[in-house]
C-alpha cells in the first residue's frame, strides 16, 4: 500500500489524473491504474497522465498515458495540454513551450498568453501498415485527396478516413452527429479485427468549412466529452476530403478546440483548455 499525491485535471472535459512520478515512485499494475480510474471506486477519469523524467538528454519530460482500461498508449493531445499546465504550475519548469517525450515520439506544447495551450502533434501517418490497419483485400475510393476505406461495421458499410495522429483513427462524416450510433458502432470500430491495435472511432458533422461537431468513441475508455488527437484526426480526414479549410473550430461535448494543418508533412497544432480540478491523495 502506498499513498499517491496527483491533481485532478480536464481539457475540455476530457478528464485526468495527473501524477507527479520525478518525486515520488510510481510503479502501477494495469489493475491499479484501472481501479483509480473507477469513477465510483477510484478517483475517475477517462486518463491517467504521468511526468516522468526524460530518457533521452534532447527533452524536458517523459509523458506517459494510461487509459481507464488500465492500459498505456501512444498519445493524448488533451492530456498534453493538462501536462504542461501542471509541469508549469508545480514549478517543474519556468519554460512556456517544453519538448516532451511520448510512446509516438516527441511532441511540442506550449502555454498562450491567452492561458489555452498549442501542441505540436506531429504530421498525420496515412500508410494503412504504420496505423496499424488491415487493408488486405479491401479497395479505398479517392475522394480529393483522402483514401476512403470501406469498413463492415455491425453489419453494414461504412465509409472511413484512416489515420494515426500518434495513435489510430477511423473517422467518418455524419449527418447529425447528435443522432450519430456512437455507443452502439463506437465499440464495434473500436475492436475491429482491421484494426491490430484497436481504434478511437470519431464521427463527425461538418457545419462550415471552418467549424466542426465531433464525437469519439476512444480506445479503451468509451465516448469521451472530448478527444485532442481525434479533433487532429477529424480535421485532417475533413481537408483530405475537400471539405474543410484550416483552421477549424471543433466543437465537442465538453468545449471548444481549435486545429489548424496546412497539409503535407506539416505538423497539425491543437489549441484548447487545461484546467486543475482539485489534488488530493490514494492508498493504492
Amino acid at each position: 500500500m502506498m499513498k499517491l499525491k496527483f491533481t485532478k485535471m480536464h481539457g475540455a472535459g476530457n478528464d485526468f489524473i495527473v501524477i507527479d512520478a520525478i518525486n515520488q515512485t510510481v510503479n502501477l499494475t494495469p489493475d491499479q491504474w484501472h481501479l483509480i480510474a473507477d469513477r465510483r471506486f477510484g478517483i475517475g477519469a477517462d486518463q491517467m497522465l504521468v511526468v516522468e523524467k526524460p530518457t533521452t538528454p534532447d527533452v524536458d519530460f517523459r509523458y506517459r498515458i494510461f487509459n481507464s482500461d488500465g492500459g498505456e498508449v501512444e498519445q493524448c493531445g488533451n492530456g498534453a495540454r493538462a501536462f504542461v499546465k501542471f509541469v508549469v504550475d508545480k514549478g517543474l519548469t519556468d519554460r512556456r513551450e517544453i519538448r516532451v517525450e511520448t510512446m509516438s515520439g516527441i511532441i511540442t506544447p506550449r502555454l498562450e498568453d491567452d492561458g489555452r495551450i498549442t501542441v505540436d502533434m506531429g504530421p498525420p501517418i496515412f500508410d494503412a501498415k504504420n496505423v496499424p490497419f488491415d487493408s488486405n483485400g479491401l479497395t479505398s475510393n479517392k475522394e480529393h485527396a483522402a483514401s476512403v476505406w470501406p469498413l463492415d461495421v455491425n453489419g453494414k458499410l461504412i465509409s472511413t478516413v484512416v489515420l494515426s495522429m500518434g495513435n489510430p483513427h477511423a473517422v467518418q462524416i455524419v449527418r447529425d452527429v447528435d443522432q450519430a450510433p456512437v455507443t452502439t458502432d463506437g465499440p464495434a470500430i473500436e475492436n475491429h479485427p482491421r484494426f491490430p491495435n484497436r481504434v478511437n472511432a470519431g464521427f463527425m458533422q461538418i457545419i462550415d468549412r471552418q467549424h466542426v461537431k465531433l464525437r469519439v468513441f476512444e480506445r479503451g475508455a468509451g465516448e469521451t466529452l472530448a478527444c485532442g488527437t481525434g479533433a487532429c484526426a477529424a480535421v485532417v480526414a475533413g481537408i483530405q476530403l475537400g471539405q474543410l479549410d484550416s483552421p477549424v473550430g471543433v466543437s465537442t461535448r465538453g468545449g471548444e478546440l481549435v486545429i489548424e494543418w496546412q497539409g503535407g508533412d506539416h505538423a497539425v497544432m491543437l489549441t484548447g483548455p487545461a484546467v486543475s480540478v482539485f489534488e488530493g491523495s490514494i492508498d493504492i
